[in-house]
């Protein structure tokens, strides 16, 4: 009987390698959206364009992805899940490796949406496959990995764009394009995660032998939008994504300010890219977020869209800060981008404007950070396993539409603010008028802490009742 029980749940070691897979790969179609920005001021200039088609670009390409993700979602939770993920991942990877090809603007704005394409079945299938690896319990902790993995991606993707393309901007896409295939078969170990497989009303009937078989289809989706904390938990992401969209533009405003110090546009790029990834360190506290998440749930249904809601308001201040305060920016000119990431660091202790600026920005990131893991953990907590791909994709559709907005209005709002204030200056106004955003993020919040407890009861007697029947 044990033995049966760990070769259909997998034993511990094949467990931990597909977690870690799935976390990864979730990082990297984050890497390939935050390579872009960086890279604004070449890549224009290679192409022959202005930076604010390139900032269309990665408009398009959050929406195109989005919505990709609602087709890829539903295919997948009606069948098998892996195959999709191998497939959506090499098609992003294709992508990619156009994109370093490409010599006309059409050329890259069509390789770019070839990859959100891909990156679409990334995100909505793995976020399925997850929760059923995970049990409700530990949920929040887990999850937690699997935002931060995506907040790392973006990271990882602005460090790799602003110094690995600071000569040649076609680089980093080749070695993401490399990267990609590597993923692709890392896919292979991995085990096939059985449906419902996490949930302790399933567990024994499953662990008995039996399959759950339930599998969505058109008739639930009126079902799953009628579900109050749903809709609270979707629409969110209109506002939320409308302020972390605008976000991209941080490596803009501290390479902007570097060039206002009298700094070449190369070590320019470098000195953003570099603030832009120390200053979004704070991400890693949604590990703390995740947990806090956990153990108010614990106590209370409403816990995890409280900790969500509370972190959420909390952090607006401290943005607000961040984009005013002045930064000395001490680094060598024109020398390699070793010597001035290590100046950068330095400055974070010599430098108290810098280390300042540091701290608001690692207090704001903390707070936001909350939202992510109970986000995603509340997606499960609210719906049956057979609706979660879906319905998490019917919010990152929404977040797709509002990262959009947020991407693409903030640079209008640079632009009509530069004739009241001059560079950086236009960019610290319009980012820091884009954070307001998060206000009715927080609200409702906290109106899905009010209608998650009877949605979670309703699931739960759902599977239930189901598993009397496997």
């Amino acid at each position: 009987m044990i033995g049966s029980r760990i070769s259909r749940r997998g034993n511990a070691a094949h467990r931990f390698y597909s977690v870690v897979v799935f976390v990864v790969l979730a990082s990297l179609d984050n890497v390939a959206i935050g390579l872009v920005p960086p890279l604004y001021g070449p890549i224009s200039g290679a192409l022959g364009v202005s930076q604010r088609l390139l900032g269309l670009v990665t408009a398009v390409s959050f929406l195109v992805s989005a919505v990709a993700a609602v087709a890829w979602a539903y295919v997948g939770d009606r069948t098998n899940r892996k195959p999709l993920l191998m497939v959506g991942t090499l098609i992003w990877a294709a992508g990619t490796g156009g994109s370093a090809f490409a010599e006309h603007y059409p050329t890259f704005l069509a390789a770019q949406l070839v990859a959100a394409v891909g990156l679409g079945a990334v995100g909505s299938v793995g976020f399925s496959v997850v929760t059923d690896l995970i049990s409700p319990r530990r949920r929040g902790l887990v999850m937690s990995f699997w935002g931060l993995s995506q907040g790392v991606g973006t990271l990882a993707g602005t460090l790799t764009g602003g110094i690995l393309g600071a000569t040649d901007w076609r680089r980093p896409f080749l070695v993401l394009t490399v990267v990609g295939l590597v993923a692709t078969a890392a896919y292979l170990f991995t085990y096939d995660i059985r449906r419902g497989q996490s949930e302790p009303e399933l567990a024994e009937a499953i662990d008995a032998g039996a399959e759950y078989d339930y599998r969505i289809t058109r008739s639930d989706l009126p079902r799953i939008l009628a579900r109050r904390t749903n809709r609270w938990l979707i629409l969110q992401g209109l506002t939320a994504q409308a302020a972390f969209g605008s976000l991209v533009w941080l490596p803009v405003l501290f390479s902007q300010r570097a060039e206002a110090q009298g700094y070449s546009a190369a070590t320019a790029v470098v000195v953003g890219s570099v603030f832009a990834t120390l200053f979004q360190l704070g991400g890693v506290f949604s590990i703390v977020g995740g947990l806090v998440g956990d153990a108010l749930q614990r106590r209370t249904p409403s816990g995890r869209a409280l900790v969500a809601a509370v972190g959420i308001l909390a952090a607006v201040p401290f943005y607000l800060v961040l984009f005013f305060v002045p930064i000395r920016i001490d680094v060598p000119d024109g020398a390699g981008s070793g010597a001035v990431v290590a100046a950068v660091l330095a400055s974070v202790v010599t430098e108290p404007t810098v280390g300042l600026s540091l701290l608001t920005a690692v207090l704001a990131l903390a707070l936001t950070s909350a939202n992510s893991p109970n986000w995603f953990a509340l997606i499960a907590d609210v719906n049956p396993p057979e609706h979660r791909g879906t319905v998490y994709s019917l919010g990152n559709l929404v977040n797709g539409v509002g990262r959009a907005a947020g991407n693409g209005l903030v640079g209008v709002a640079f632009a009509g603010l530069r004739a009241a204030f001059p560079p950086p200056l236009n960019y610290a106004v319009g980012l820091a008028a884009f954070q307001l955003f998060f206000l009715p993020t927080g609200v409702m919040y906290w109106l899905a802490a009010r209608t998650s407890p009877d949605d979670i009861d309703s699931v739960h007697d759902l599977l239930h009742a189901r598993a009397d029947r496997l």
